[in-house]
C-alpha cells in the first residue's frame, strides 16, 4: 500500500463528471477517481472546517466510532475493476467495505492516512514521468495543471480496459 493525499476535487471530462484527484506521497503517480456529485461534495466539505453543532453522516461516524471505544485507521483504495474503484476502512483491525467517496470523506474527519493498494497504482495510476508530458524539473504546479488538461480530455470510460 502506498500513501496519498488529495490534490483536488474538480468537475473534469467530456461529461462534467466530478472527480477526485490523488497523489502518491512522495512519489509522482496520480489517480482520478470519478464519483457521484453527492460523493464529490462529501469529501469537499471534509477539507473544510466541521460545524459542531450539524455533524455531516461521515462526522457523526467517526464520532460513534470513538464512543464505543474503537478508530479509524485508515482508508484504502483495493481495487480497480471495469472503471469502478473499491474500497474498505480500517476500523480498530477490521476492514469494511465503503464506497471509495465515503471512505475518503471518512479518512479527512479522522485525519487518518488514505493508502492506495500498489496493484491499483499499476494500473491506473498516471506516472507523466514516464509518459513525458511533465518535464524534469517543472513546478508542482505545472505537473498540476497538466494533470488538469489530461483530465478535461478524458471520460471514466476511457479507463476501461
Amino acid at each position: 500500500m502506498r500513501e496519498m493525499g488529495i490534490v483536488e476535487v474538480r468537475v473534469a471530462g467530456t461529461q462534467n463528471t466530478p472527480v477526485v484527484v490523488l497523489k502518491e506521497v512522495g512519489g509522482i503517480r496520480h489517480v482520478a477517481i470519478w464519483m457521484s456529485a453527492s460523493g464529490a461534495s462529501s469529501i469537499v466539505t471534509a477539507l473544510e472546517d466541521p460545524d459542531p453543532d450539524h455533524p455531516s453522516s461521515h462526522d457523526l461516524l467517526v464520532d460513534l466510532v470513538e464512543l464505543f471505544d474503537k478508530r479509524v485507521e485508515a482508508a484504502h483504495i483495493v481495487g480497480h475493476q471495469d472503471g469502478q474503484f473499491y474500497a474498505e476502512l480500517l476500523v480498530s483491525g477490521n476492514a469494511l467495505a465503503a464506497r471509495p467517496s465515503d471512505a475518503l470523506a471518512v479518512a479527512l474527519r479522522a485525519g487518518c492516512p488514505i493508502l492506495c493498494a500498489e496493484g491499483v497504482l499499476a494500473a491506473v495510476g498516471i506516472d507523466f514521468a514516464q509518459t513525458g508530458e511533465v518535464g524534469q524539473g517543472q513546478t508542482p504546479e505545472a505537473e498540476v495543471e497538466k494533470f488538469r488538461e489530461f483530465l478535461d480530455s478524458v471520460t471514466p470510460d476511457d479507463f476501461q480496459p
